[in-house]
């Protein structure tokens, strides 16, 4: 009987060729550094792991775009052990361990990762009892409740370190500023391996370089942040807009007023639709009703979402301020949505992400955060909105865009901002298989040559760079003292090699 599917002899010759390079590529593959032999002589030996799937678990992170694979993993059972390991990089022969302090893997260009180095896996503290602490009364000094965790960003799936070292940003930051803006004390253990408690009052240089410092400094044990009293439930409203500048008028005006609890901006395209992963807001009329008005303004709209929380003593009068909030702005007739929400509800729109992939597949996050100047947010939007991502028309996720008042940030903190009072921030939060990243990153890419052009003076948030020269310019006056303050606490370029600052693959060129 004949053959089907004939197998020509071309194609068995192919099979085999790709067979035997893969063998070879194995075959010569650099084999990962082994642990240094004094190392093995620690107490903190035991709690070191180089088995496949702990070496896999920290060579990737949410952004899957980037691979670096460390010699080991450590599982602190105490600061003590993470104080052992950094001491003992320091004291060791060349070549010198790198060390990078990794919570819940939520960077998208392996800022956590440690090639040939050591990853060290803070959330093994919090599953050996350091964990939450929450003061019972005011703290005598400032008059707050506070309590030793961090507060709340969007997205609630994450760890301290990891936000206070970038800065921790959400739609009421404009109200109370970024995480980094509500901290009482740290715990610090630096890249020489000394453990510092600091604060704006004790150690005041550490404590300000470290938040927003990126994790070059140090690596955050612990943290005391400022809390409130929890409202109980949140009047949750969005409004749409056809034109930018009413849009950006309307937002500026409300984070003005101080009366929102949140206010966050958005922009709705074909490609970028109403409801995504971050909130599945509208129901099948409204998102009808949405898609209409969509069409009709050349597939883009404006979204502002407004919050205010509240609880029983203020639920008679809620009804009434948020009307007087809302009576004065401009959006788009007939669409603005209510809900009416349990603040828990609320604060956990945004589900756990990590656990969430496309019908069982990879998923890449080849995001861009940007803060953006108001002075130039017109020729940001004619630009970027109505050009740049109107003609790569990719499929996306969120497209956010909301304002910050700069005099809730202290610029003695090593985070960079622009220099103008008001301020936007723009995630542009991608998802998209393996084998569509590289169109993404065109498309951020061609954001960032764009504004360069034009004299837009953006700052990466999150940032990503391949040269110092790259991260001089982002620091721009504050270079000189980060990279004081790097050799004073981390001499030995130890510390977060992930962020590529001071290890960077062009390093030479300064």
């Amino acid at each position: 009987m004949a053959n089907q599917c004939p197998i020509s002899s071309q194609f068995v010759v192919f099979i085999i060729i790709t067979y035997f390079m893969f063998i070879l590529g194995e075959l010569i593959r650099p084999l990962p550094r082994p642990l240094p032999n004094d190392i093995l002589s620690l107490h903190i030996a035991t709690r070191l792991r180089t088995d496949p799937n702990s070496i896999k678990l920290a060579s990737s992170d949410y952004g899957n775009l980037v691979q670096e694979n460390s010699i080991a993993v450590l599982y602190p059972s105490s600061i003590d052990d993470i104080v052992t390991l950094i001491k003992f990089a320091n004291n060791c022969s060349t070549p010198l361990i790198s060390i990078s302090a990794r919570g819940h893997g939520h960077s998208v260009r392996g800022q956590a990762m440690a090639r040939d180095g050591v990853v060290v896996d803070m959330g093994a503290l919090s599953e050996n009892g350091i964990g939450i602490r929450v003061s019972s009364n005011r703290n005598p000094s400032s008059g707050y409740y506070y309590a030793d965790v961090v507060s709340w960003t969007d997205y609630l799936y994450l760890t301290v370190g990891g936000t206070l070292s970038n800065a921790g940003i959400s739609g009421q930051s404009f109200l109370h500023g970024p995480q980094i803006s509500n901290v009482l004390e740290l715990d610090v253990v630096t890249g020489k391996g000394d453990f510092i408690t600091c604060s704006k009052n004790m150690n005041s240089e550490l404590f300000l370089a470290v938040l927003g410092g990126l994790g070059q400094f140090g690596i955050i044990t612990r943290a005391r942040i400022i809390l409130q009293k929890a409202p109980t439930r949140a009047k949750w409203v969005r409004l749409l807009y056809s034109d930018f500048s009413i849009f950006t008028r309307d937002q500026e005006h409300l984070i003005s007023t101080n009366i929102p609890s949140y206010v966050e901006g958005s922009l709705i395209t074909h490609m970028s639709p109403p409801n995504n992963w971050r909130s599945s807001f509208y129901s099948p009329s409204h998102y009808s009703k949405i898609t209409s008005l969509l069409k009709s303004n050349n597939g883009h709209l404006y979204s502002i979402e407004v919050v205010k929380y509240y609880d029983d003593q203020s639920a008679d009068t809620i009804d009434e301020e948020l009307q007087s909030l809302l009576k004065d702005l401009g959006f788009n007739p007939g669409f603005i949505f209510k809900k009416d929400v349990a603040l828990i509800d609320f604060l956990g729109r945004v589900g756990n992400i990590d656990n969430q992939n496309s019908e069982g597949q990879l998923e890449t996050h080849p995001w861009l955060n940007l803060f953006v100047p108001k002075s130039r947010i017109l020729d940001f939007n004619a630009g970027v909105f109505l050009d740049i991502i109107a003609r790569h028309n990719q499929t996306s996720g969120p497209i956010l865009f909301y304002p910050f008042n700069r005099n809730k940030w202290d610029d003695r903190m090593s985070a960079v901002i622009p220099d103008e009072d008001i301020f936007y921030t723009l995630g542009l939060l991608h998802s998209s298989r393996p084998d569509q990243s590289g169109n993404f990153d065109k498309l951020n890419n061609e954001i960032i040559e764009f504004c360069e052009k034009a004299g837009i003076k953006i700052k990466q948030y999150l940032p990503h760079y391949k040269s110092k020269k790259d991260w001089m310019k982002h620091y721009g006056p504050k270079w000189n003292t980060f990279q004081e303050t790097k050799t004073k606490y981390d001499p030995k370029m130890i510390l977060s090699p992930g962020q590529r600052i001071f290890n960077s693959v062009d390093s030479s060129d300064i």
